[in-house]
Protein backbone atom coordinates (compact mmCIF):
# COMPACT_ATOMS: atom_id res chain seq x y z
CA UNK A 1 0.00 0.00 0.00
CA UNK A 2 1.21 3.47 -0.84
CA UNK A 3 0.47 4.62 2.67
CA UNK A 4 2.66 1.89 4.06
CA UNK A 5 5.52 2.74 2.16
CA UNK A 6 5.16 6.46 2.74
CA UNK A 7 4.80 5.50 6.41
CA UNK A 8 8.36 3.36 6.80
CA UNK A 9 10.34 6.13 4.16
CA UNK A 10 9.74 8.12 7.31
CA UNK A 11 10.09 5.92 9.96
CA UNK A 12 13.62 3.87 8.48
CA UNK A 13 15.92 7.16 8.39
CA UNK A 14 14.81 7.96 11.99
CA UNK A 15 15.23 4.80 13.31
CA UNK A 16 19.03 4.17 11.72
CA UNK A 17 19.94 7.29 13.31
CA UNK A 18 18.50 6.60 16.44
CA UNK A 19 19.99 3.19 16.58
CA UNK A 20 23.56 4.26 15.92
CA UNK A 21 23.08 7.26 18.05
CA UNK A 22 22.22 4.97 21.13
CA UNK A 23 24.72 2.67 20.54
CA UNK A 24 27.52 5.32 19.83
CA UNK A 25 26.15 6.47 23.59
CA UNK A 26 26.35 2.98 25.27
CA UNK A 27 29.76 2.64 24.08
CA UNK A 28 31.24 5.63 25.62
CA UNK A 29 29.22 4.52 28.39
CA UNK A 30 30.73 1.43 28.87
CA UNK A 31 34.55 3.49 27.56
CA UNK A 32 34.39 6.21 30.53
CA UNK A 33 33.26 3.13 33.09
CA UNK A 34 36.17 1.43 32.89
CA UNK A 35 38.85 4.12 31.74
CA UNK A 36 40.63 4.78 35.06
CA UNK A 37 41.35 0.81 35.22
CA UNK A 38 42.48 0.84 31.76
CA UNK A 39 44.83 3.73 32.64
CA UNK A 40 46.14 1.94 36.19
CA UNK A 41 46.67 -1.18 34.16
CA UNK A 42 48.42 0.62 31.19
CA UNK A 43 46.10 -0.98 28.68
CA UNK A 44 47.51 -0.01 25.19
CA UNK A 45 45.36 2.12 23.14
CA UNK A 46 45.25 -0.65 20.79
CA UNK A 47 43.73 -2.93 22.96
CA UNK A 48 41.12 -0.51 24.74
CA UNK A 49 39.75 -0.21 20.75
CA UNK A 50 39.66 -3.96 20.36
CA UNK A 51 37.52 -4.02 23.51
CA UNK A 52 35.36 -1.54 22.16
CA UNK A 53 35.09 -2.84 18.91
CA UNK A 54 33.77 -6.16 20.54
CA UNK A 55 31.40 -4.60 22.60
CA UNK A 56 29.51 -2.69 19.45
CA UNK A 57 27.33 -6.12 18.76
CA UNK A 58 26.13 -5.72 22.43
CA UNK A 59 25.30 -2.01 22.08
CA UNK A 60 23.26 -2.44 18.97
CA UNK A 61 21.34 -5.31 20.52
CA UNK A 62 20.46 -2.91 23.61
CA UNK A 63 19.92 0.15 21.37
CA UNK A 64 17.30 -1.74 19.02
CA UNK A 65 14.10 -1.40 21.33
CA UNK A 66 14.75 2.28 22.42
CA UNK A 67 15.62 3.19 19.28
CA UNK A 68 12.09 1.69 18.01
CA UNK A 69 10.47 3.69 20.18
CA UNK A 70 11.93 6.79 19.84
CA UNK A 71 11.27 6.78 15.77
CA UNK A 72 7.65 5.43 15.95
CA UNK A 73 6.87 8.31 18.17
CA UNK A 74 8.84 10.91 16.14
CA UNK A 75 7.69 9.68 13.34
CA UNK A 76 3.68 9.70 14.24
CA UNK A 77 4.43 13.05 16.06
CA UNK A 78 5.25 14.46 13.36
CA UNK A 79 2.72 13.32 11.14
CA UNK A 80 0.32 15.01 13.68
CA UNK A 81 2.32 17.70 13.92
CA UNK A 82 1.84 18.36 9.97
CA UNK A 83 -2.17 17.54 9.99
CA UNK A 84 -1.35 14.33 7.65
CA UNK A 85 -2.56 11.82 10.12
CA UNK A 86 -6.10 14.39 9.45
CA UNK A 87 -6.07 14.24 6.25
CA UNK A 88 -5.69 9.71 6.94
CA UNK A 89 -8.41 9.48 9.12
CA UNK A 90 -10.37 11.86 7.13
CA UNK A 91 -10.26 9.11 4.26
CA UNK A 92 -11.55 6.44 6.66
CA UNK A 93 -8.31 4.73 7.60
CA UNK A 94 -8.34 3.58 11.06
CA UNK A 95 -5.06 4.51 13.14
CA UNK A 96 -4.71 0.25 13.75
CA UNK A 97 -4.49 -0.08 10.29
CA UNK A 98 -2.14 2.91 9.12
CA UNK A 99 0.19 1.54 11.35
CA UNK A 100 0.41 -1.74 10.58
CA UNK A 101 3.37 -1.73 9.01
CA UNK A 102 5.47 -0.40 12.02
CA UNK A 103 4.11 -3.53 13.95
CA UNK A 104 5.48 -5.32 11.34
CA UNK A 105 8.99 -3.33 11.57
CA UNK A 106 8.73 -4.69 15.55
CA UNK A 107 7.91 -8.05 14.43
CA UNK A 108 10.63 -8.41 12.29
CA UNK A 109 13.17 -6.96 14.61
CA UNK A 110 12.25 -9.07 17.07
CA UNK A 111 12.95 -12.40 15.36
CA UNK A 112 15.60 -11.06 13.89
CA UNK A 113 17.32 -9.58 17.60
CA UNK A 114 16.99 -12.95 18.45
CA UNK A 115 19.29 -14.42 16.09
CA UNK A 116 21.46 -11.53 16.17
CA UNK A 117 22.08 -12.26 19.78
CA UNK A 118 22.74 -15.55 19.06
CA UNK A 119 25.16 -15.76 16.87
CA UNK A 120 26.94 -12.57 17.12
CA UNK A 121 26.15 -10.54 20.24
CA UNK A 122 27.16 -13.90 22.77
CA UNK A 123 30.06 -14.93 21.22
CA UNK A 124 31.38 -11.38 20.65
CA UNK A 125 30.67 -10.18 24.42
CA UNK A 126 32.27 -13.46 25.36
CA UNK A 127 35.81 -12.58 23.57
CA UNK A 128 35.11 -8.88 24.77
CA UNK A 129 34.57 -10.23 28.33
CA UNK A 130 37.86 -12.53 28.49
CA UNK A 131 40.10 -9.51 26.44
CA UNK A 132 38.80 -7.06 29.23
CA UNK A 133 39.89 -9.68 32.10
CA UNK A 134 42.92 -10.19 31.26
CA UNK A 135 43.85 -6.60 30.23
CA UNK A 136 42.72 -5.68 33.69
CA UNK A 137 44.70 -8.56 35.64
CA UNK A 138 41.12 -9.99 36.24
CA UNK A 139 40.62 -13.86 36.90
CA UNK A 140 37.61 -16.21 37.99
CA UNK A 141 39.29 -19.28 40.32
CA UNK A 142 37.05 -22.60 39.90
CA UNK A 143 37.87 -23.92 43.61
CA UNK A 144 35.18 -23.43 45.83
CA UNK A 145 34.17 -24.45 49.63
CA UNK A 146 31.15 -25.77 51.12
CA UNK A 147 29.50 -28.09 47.91
CA UNK A 148 26.77 -30.36 48.54
CA UNK A 149 25.96 -32.02 44.65
CA UNK A 150 23.77 -35.20 44.30
CA UNK A 151 24.25 -37.49 41.78
CA UNK A 152 23.13 -40.91 39.67
CA UNK A 153 19.84 -40.19 39.78
CA UNK A 154 20.33 -38.47 43.80
CA UNK A 155 21.39 -41.81 44.97
CA UNK A 156 25.04 -40.33 46.01
CA UNK A 157 25.42 -37.20 47.88
CA UNK A 158 28.93 -35.76 47.83
CA UNK A 159 29.47 -33.29 50.77
CA UNK A 160 32.95 -31.36 50.48
CA UNK A 161 35.01 -28.83 52.25
CA UNK A 162 36.86 -27.74 50.09
CA UNK A 163 37.83 -28.40 46.36
CA UNK A 164 41.04 -27.46 45.23
CA UNK A 165 40.80 -27.33 41.35
CA UNK A 166 44.47 -26.82 40.27
CA UNK A 167 45.05 -29.80 41.99
CA UNK A 168 41.76 -31.70 42.17
CA UNK A 169 42.00 -32.49 45.37
CA UNK A 170 38.55 -32.54 47.44
CA UNK A 171 38.97 -32.06 50.97
CA UNK A 172 37.02 -33.11 54.09
CA UNK A 173 35.03 -35.48 51.91
CA UNK A 174 31.95 -37.20 52.67
CA UNK A 175 29.75 -39.68 50.29
CA UNK A 176 26.25 -40.79 51.59
CA UNK A 177 24.63 -43.44 49.31
CA UNK A 178 21.11 -44.55 48.97
CA UNK A 179 18.54 -47.03 47.60
CA UNK A 180 16.15 -46.05 45.31
CA UNK A 181 13.78 -46.55 48.34
CA UNK A 182 14.83 -44.31 50.26
CA UNK A 183 17.55 -46.36 52.58
CA UNK A 184 20.38 -45.34 54.18
CA UNK A 185 23.41 -48.34 52.26
CA UNK A 186 26.84 -46.37 53.78
CA UNK A 187 28.69 -43.01 54.30
CA UNK A 188 32.22 -42.50 53.54
CA UNK A 189 34.25 -39.92 55.49
CA UNK A 190 37.50 -39.37 53.87
CA UNK A 191 40.62 -36.36 55.10
CA UNK A 192 40.83 -35.83 51.06
CA UNK A 193 40.33 -37.31 47.99
CA UNK A 194 42.59 -37.10 44.78
CA UNK A 195 41.43 -37.15 41.19
CA UNK A 196 43.28 -40.23 39.49
CA UNK A 197 42.26 -39.04 35.64
CA UNK A 198 39.36 -42.44 36.24
CA UNK A 199 38.74 -42.15 39.66
CA UNK A 200 38.57 -40.71 43.50
CA UNK A 201 41.56 -42.04 45.41
CA UNK A 202 40.54 -41.45 49.02
CA UNK A 203 43.21 -40.79 51.76
CA UNK A 204 42.47 -42.40 55.28
CA UNK A 205 38.90 -43.15 54.61
CA UNK A 206 36.29 -44.69 56.80
CA UNK A 207 33.13 -46.32 55.37
CA UNK A 208 30.00 -46.55 57.84
CA UNK A 209 27.75 -49.54 56.60
CA UNK A 210 24.87 -51.20 58.58
CA UNK A 211 25.53 -55.02 59.68
CA UNK A 212 22.61 -56.96 61.57
CA UNK A 213 21.37 -53.68 62.66
CA UNK A 214 23.96 -52.42 64.17
CA UNK A 215 26.15 -49.55 61.88
CA UNK A 216 29.95 -50.83 61.96
CA UNK A 217 32.72 -48.65 60.40
CA UNK A 218 36.04 -50.14 59.04
CA UNK A 219 38.45 -48.77 56.22
CA UNK A 220 37.43 -48.14 52.78
CA UNK A 221 38.92 -50.33 50.70
CA UNK A 222 40.61 -49.30 47.14
CA UNK A 223 37.49 -48.36 44.83
CA UNK A 224 37.51 -46.99 41.51
CA UNK A 225 34.00 -46.91 41.34
CA UNK A 226 33.84 -43.07 42.33
CA UNK A 227 34.33 -41.58 39.21
CA UNK A 228 32.26 -38.23 38.84
CA UNK A 229 34.30 -35.67 37.01
CA UNK A 230 36.04 -33.02 38.77
CA UNK A 231 34.56 -30.37 37.26
CA UNK A 232 30.84 -30.97 39.06
CA UNK A 233 32.94 -29.58 42.04
CA UNK A 234 34.16 -26.53 40.25
CA UNK A 235 32.57 -22.84 41.08
CA UNK A 236 30.67 -22.12 37.91
CA UNK A 237 32.85 -20.95 35.92
CA UNK A 238 30.54 -20.60 32.74
CA UNK A 239 28.76 -17.64 32.47
CA UNK A 240 25.42 -18.58 30.82
CA UNK A 241 25.20 -14.99 29.57
CA UNK A 242 27.89 -15.99 27.43
CA UNK A 243 26.47 -19.37 25.90
CA UNK A 244 24.19 -19.47 23.30
CA UNK A 245 20.65 -21.02 23.64
CA UNK A 246 21.76 -24.66 22.88
CA UNK A 247 24.55 -24.83 25.39
CA UNK A 248 22.64 -22.58 28.01
CA UNK A 249 19.93 -25.53 27.54
CA UNK A 250 22.94 -27.98 28.18
CA UNK A 251 24.22 -26.28 30.80
CA UNK A 252 20.54 -26.49 32.63
CA UNK A 253 20.38 -29.86 32.28
CA UNK A 254 23.62 -30.62 33.93
CA UNK A 255 23.05 -28.08 36.47
CA UNK A 256 19.54 -30.17 37.11
CA UNK A 257 21.42 -33.84 36.58
CA UNK A 258 23.66 -33.25 39.63
CA UNK A 259 21.48 -31.83 41.93
CA UNK A 260 23.20 -28.11 41.93
CA UNK A 261 21.15 -25.24 41.75
CA UNK A 262 19.87 -24.50 38.13
CA UNK A 263 16.70 -22.13 38.94
CA UNK A 264 18.24 -18.88 38.03
CA UNK A 265 20.10 -20.59 34.90
CA UNK A 266 16.76 -22.14 33.61
CA UNK A 267 14.60 -18.98 33.84
CA UNK A 268 18.04 -17.42 32.08
CA UNK A 269 17.47 -19.67 29.58
CA UNK A 270 13.40 -19.13 28.68
CA UNK A 271 14.70 -15.23 29.17
CA UNK A 272 16.23 -15.59 26.06
CA UNK A 273 13.65 -16.20 23.97
CA UNK A 274 11.07 -13.69 25.70
CA UNK A 275 13.79 -10.75 25.86
CA UNK A 276 14.22 -10.98 21.89
CA UNK A 277 10.32 -9.81 22.20
CA UNK A 278 11.07 -6.43 23.77
CA UNK A 279 11.40 -4.42 20.30
CA UNK A 280 8.01 -5.86 19.45
CA UNK A 281 6.46 -4.54 22.78
CA UNK A 282 7.95 -1.23 22.63
CA UNK A 283 6.70 -0.48 19.49
CA UNK A 284 3.01 -1.40 20.22
CA UNK A 285 3.12 0.80 22.88
CA UNK A 286 4.69 3.26 21.21
CA UNK A 287 2.49 3.36 18.25
CA UNK A 288 -0.60 2.61 20.94
CA UNK A 289 0.24 6.12 22.58
CA UNK A 290 0.96 8.10 19.51
CA UNK A 291 -2.81 7.91 18.70
CA UNK A 292 -4.26 9.14 21.61
CA UNK A 293 -2.92 12.64 22.34
CA UNK A 294 -4.20 16.21 20.20
CA UNK A 295 -1.54 18.79 22.09
CA UNK A 296 2.57 18.35 22.43
CA UNK A 297 2.33 15.53 20.32
CA UNK A 298 5.55 14.34 20.07
CA UNK A 299 6.62 15.23 23.81
CA UNK A 300 3.52 13.38 25.03
CA UNK A 301 4.09 10.38 22.75
CA UNK A 302 7.84 10.20 24.02
CA UNK A 303 7.60 10.46 27.48
CA UNK A 304 4.35 7.81 28.02
CA UNK A 305 6.27 5.82 25.94
CA UNK A 306 8.78 5.93 27.74
CA UNK A 307 7.62 5.45 30.93
CA UNK A 308 5.50 2.68 29.61
CA UNK A 309 8.54 0.91 28.42
CA UNK A 310 10.19 1.44 31.84
CA UNK A 311 7.04 -0.26 33.75
CA UNK A 312 7.62 -3.42 31.20
CA UNK A 313 11.24 -3.74 32.22
CA UNK A 314 10.51 -3.28 35.92
CA UNK A 315 8.41 -5.77 36.10
CA UNK A 316 10.19 -7.91 33.66
CA UNK A 317 13.27 -7.56 36.35
CA UNK A 318 10.69 -8.73 39.04
CA UNK A 319 9.33 -11.45 37.20
CA UNK A 320 12.74 -12.55 36.30
CA UNK A 321 14.23 -12.26 40.10
CA UNK A 322 11.07 -14.42 41.74
CA UNK A 323 11.83 -17.13 38.86
CA UNK A 324 15.91 -17.07 39.45
CA UNK A 325 14.66 -17.90 43.11
CA UNK A 326 12.26 -20.40 42.36
CA UNK A 327 9.19 -18.68 43.80
CA UNK A 328 7.59 -18.60 40.44
CA UNK A 329 7.71 -21.09 37.48
CA UNK A 330 10.65 -20.38 35.18
CA UNK A 331 8.84 -20.00 31.97
CA UNK A 332 6.27 -17.95 33.86
CA UNK A 333 9.36 -15.57 35.34
CA UNK A 334 10.17 -15.21 31.79
CA UNK A 335 6.76 -14.85 29.42
CA UNK A 336 4.31 -13.21 32.06
CA UNK A 337 5.45 -9.48 31.78
CA UNK A 338 5.93 -10.12 27.65
CA UNK A 339 1.73 -11.59 27.66
CA UNK A 340 0.23 -9.22 29.89
CA UNK A 341 2.02 -5.96 27.59
CA UNK A 342 1.62 -7.11 24.11
CA UNK A 343 -2.59 -7.53 25.47
CA UNK A 344 -2.24 -4.15 27.22
CA UNK A 345 -0.64 -2.54 23.60
CA UNK A 346 -3.18 -3.73 21.46
CA UNK A 347 -6.07 -3.19 23.77
CA UNK A 348 -4.70 0.92 23.76
CA UNK A 349 -3.86 0.09 20.17
CA UNK A 350 -7.70 -1.10 19.18
CA UNK A 351 -9.10 1.94 21.61
CA UNK A 352 -6.83 4.51 19.79
CA UNK A 353 -9.18 7.28 18.46
CA UNK A 354 -8.89 7.94 14.99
Amino acid sequence: MILDKYLLRQFLPIFLVAVSLFSFVLLLIDLFANITRYLNNEVPILKILQIGLYYIPQCISYALPISLLFAAAYTLGDLYARNELTCIFSAGIPFRRFSISLLAVGFFVSILSFFFDDKLVIPTMKLKNDLSRRALNQYITQSDSDIVIKTRSGLLTYSVDYFDNDRKILNGVSIIEMSESGEFISQIRASSAEWRETHWEFRNALIYKYDNGILRVSSLDPDTSYNEHPDIFRRSAVIIEELPVKEARLLVEDLRSVGLPYFSAQADYYHRFSFSSTSFIVMILSVSMGGRFRKNILLMSLFTSLAAAVVFYVTEMMSMAMAGLNYIPAVFGAWFPVIIFIFIGFFLLMSAKT
